[in-house]
């Protein structure tokens, strides 16, 4: 029998994350409470990309949704809450922090499409906005203004998740990308669904990159130099998501029949460059 601890551990590390690699350089004990959290966050994630049925999907986040509530008054059950409760006084998270997670992800289940990128950046700030907050805590923040750093990141960390997955996404029957901005460049959601590129579908990638790299720029300018050192883990993941949409910019956003992805080795080094050297 694996400990909750082991089973944390054993469920962040199968993702193949960017975000694993930032957590090795972290003290032992921010490690186990990050690696906890982040845990948390995938099982949530998974109830919606591996099951089918959505009736059964909505059980199981309403069974996350009350097992939440339980862990704050004491009574964890799964092993990813039981590890990661003796963690949550230390670093103030809260349980609304968490419910925020599994309510984004319940709008995955009532929500295919996003008329505009405002009723989107909904969505990111609950899947990624909170996870942000949430892992700036545990890093160790000292500046409350870090938090609307952690926000921006969070929402271009989604930006690039999108801009990486349009083609796998519209498999699942979603596509990400707002339908005003489908309309603007006139591509058709059909055309995404059949994978079938053009320069217009260039185009509005190259529009969707140009934002993600808008909200880095904005990100990184709001985090107060006193929290510049604790922040590192995400300042690693900043670097690597970075690179990734470079990359899939430089292949000319060939998104829709392939992901785009950086090998272990590469994100290690780019998390150990910012560690070691401050660089990205």
């Amino acid at each position: 029998m694996s400990t909750p601890e082991q089973y944390a551990q054993e469920k962040a590390a199968a993702s193949g994350s960017s975000f694993y690699y930032a957590f090795l350089f972290l003290p032992k004990e921010r490690r186990a409470a990050i690696t906890a959290f982040y845990a948390f966050c995938r099982e949530v994630d998974d109830v919606v990309d591996e099951v089918s049925d959505p009736g059964v999907a909505q059980a199981k986040l309403a069974w996350w949704q009350d097992e939440v509530a339980k862990a704050f008054a004491g009574q964890p059950s799964h092993p990813v809450m039981q590890a990661l409760m003796p963690h949550v006084p230390a670093h103030g998270l809260r349980q609304d922090q968490l419910q925020a997670v599994i309510e984004g992800c319940q709008m995955d289940l009532e929500q295919a499409r996003y008329a505009d990128f405002r009723s989107l950046q909904r969505y990111c700030h609950l899947v990624a906005g909170v996870v942000g907050e949430v892992a700036a805590q545990i890093f160790g923040q000292q500046d409350a203004h870090t938090t609307q750093y952690a926000h921006k990141l969070g929402l271009a960390f989604q930006l690039t998740n999108i801009i990486r997955d349009v083609g796998e996404d519209a498999m699942r029957g979603r596509i990400y990308l707002p339908v005003s901005e489908l309309q603007q460049f006139e591509v058709t959601a059909n055309e995404i669904s059949n994978r079938t590129y053009s320069d217009r579908f260039t185009s509005l990638m190259r529009f969707q990159a140009e934002r993600a790299h808008l909200f880095y720029d904005q990100a990184l300018a709001l985090l107060p130099e006193v929290d510049r050192r604790t922040q590192k883990p995400g300042l690693m993941m900043a670097s690597i998501y970075r690179t990734l949409l470079r990359e899939i910019e430089a292949d000319g956003f060939q998104v829709l029949h392939q992901r785009t992805s950086l090998t272990p080795l590469r994100k290690f080094w780019l998390a150990w460059k910012m560690q070691a050297l401050g660089l990205m």
